[in-house]
């Protein structure tokens, strides 16, 4: 039932590669939605198709990744759980992220007019994107339960490493979604709303099913499917809503320089708005790719430090950089080589293809300038050193809004770009500047 961890270096190497390519398929997927989203509004007649999509699934991807401490904290506390070997508390932190994720939900839904006003008075747009993107928003808010309990099956699954089984998850919500944005759209004609409706179809179909395969991942640990035991402790509980609160925030300001990005593209004009778009899908491919070592790094250090092992953590922290270096070098080729196919498949309107070729090299330098910062977020997420995530995230936050406030009336939409950049290097080397102690804490007595 329990997993150890690698010792010889053959065998981190095998241990990481099959914990991370099922991940790299998986993550892969997600942004390929978005990708597919684009594609298939480029084909509409008017390039404030392209934007409506891209400012309204930019704002709940916003949201939803605010409440992402559903995948990340169920991801560390599972996985340090089965470092422990404590199977009551394994079944119980999915029990009680489970619980969380649905009341959320639910919340988001019954407050879908004012979270609907909020963000539409904070992205500016053209009263074309802004009138499709409205529609987008409210008919997608009502997948947010099953987007959110999609979150918990996924932390239970690394946490378990479970990669192979969150692919087979991960595929199905990816690829039926592709699959209804074309007959929606193409087929049924139903534009905007056709892409929309076919999302939150998929998320439900997801969350379903993943509830059913993490159920029986627990039963092949050994649960024999009772209520699991202290599912209310005042202990646990107290400790989920800390690791949670702290990467509720963590997560907003990690999502704010999306949020100015999409929100300062607009202002630019609809040209930009969906050159950037476009370019943005570089970024999410990159960033989901990236992340699939991230995610091996998550389980694997959360489980040394969940036995208290600091040789493992610093060795499994070693060899994630290493596969991950390895994948943004790669990544920066293919881009490299590829751009501007890529950038004429995703839209046939000859403006926005020069528009977005000539802000192509932010999006091909990205893998190796963001890289690092995936990956020191994939240690601390993995041991829930919650405090100082949130704190390396509002400095990096603070660096970010300088450089824009610096740049951004002499360079335009260069600016927005440098700006992120900059964000990505904060985030690293100030994440690093905490990483010494992490591994003295790994080597203390366990607090639980």
């Amino acid at each position: 039932m329990w997993v150890d961890l690698p010792q010889t270096p053959a065998q981190w190497h095998r241990r990481i590669w099959a914990l991370t390519w099922p991940m790299i398929l998986a993550n892969l997927t997600i942004p390929m939605v978005g990708a597919v989203d684009t594609a298939v509004m480029g084909r509409l007649p008017d390039a404030a198709y392209i934007g409506a999509v891209a400012v309204g699934s930019t704002i709940l991807t916003a949201i939803y990744w605010i409440f992402g401490f559903l995948r990340m904290g169920t991801t560390g506390l599972t996985a340090q759980a089965m470092g422990r070997r404590d199977l009551p508390e394994l079944v119980a932190v999915g029990g009680r992220a489970a619980i969380l994720a649905l009341l959320l939900g639910l919340a988001l839904v019954v407050t879908q007019q004012p979270l609907h006003d909020l963000a539409f008075w904070i992205f500016q747009a053209s009263s074309q994107v802004e009138s499709l993107a409205s529609d987008y928003f409210l008919i997608r808010i009502w997948g947010a339960p099953a987007a959110f309990v999609h979150l918990v099956n996924l932390g239970i699954l690394f946490g378990l490493q479970r990669m192979g089984a969150t692919l087979v998850i991960s595929v199905l919500l990816n690829v039926s979604n592709v699959a209804l944005d074309l007959l929606f759209v193409i087929g049924f004609g139903w534009g905007v709303e056709g892409v929309a409706i076919g999302t939150i179809v998929s998320e439900w179909l997801a969350a379903i099913v993943g509830v059913i395969i993490v159920i029986k991942a627990l039963e092949q640990s050994g649960w024999p499917r009772t209520r699991p035991a202290g599912l209310l402790n005042r202990h646990r509980l107290t400790d989920l809503f800390r690791v949670s609160g702290n990467l509720i925030v963590r997560s907003f300001f990690v999502q704010f320089p999306f949020m100015t990005y999409t929100a300062l593209s607009a202002s630019l004009g609809d040209l930009v708005l969906a050159a950037n778009a476009i370019l943005m899908q570089f970024f999410l491919v990159m960033a989901y790719g990236l992340d699939s070592v991230a995610n091996t790094t998550e389980t694997l250090t959360g489980h040394a430090f969940g036995a208290r092992n600091s040789a493992q953590l610093r060795t499994a922290s070693a060899y994630a950089f290493m596969w991950g270096g390895l994948m943004a070098f790669g990544a920066t080729i293919v881009y490299a080589v590829f751009g501007d196919a890529i950038v004429s498949l995703m839209t046939r309107l000859p403006e926005v293809r020069e528009a977005a070729n000539q802000y192509r090299l932010w999006a091909t330098l990205a893998p190796m300038v963001c890289v690092w910062a995936f990956l020191f977020d994939g240690i601390f997420i993995g041991t829930t050193r919650t405090v100082e995530l949130r704190n390396s995230m509002f400095a990096a936050l603070v660096i970010y809004l300088l450089t824009l406030w610096l740049t951004f009336d002499a360079l335009g939409n260069n600016a927005i770009w440098l700006a992120m950049m900059t964000f990505m290097v904060a985030r690293s080397i100030l994440l690093g500047a905490h990483y010494p102690k992490l591994l003295r804490l790994a080597a203390s007595k366990p607090d639980v």
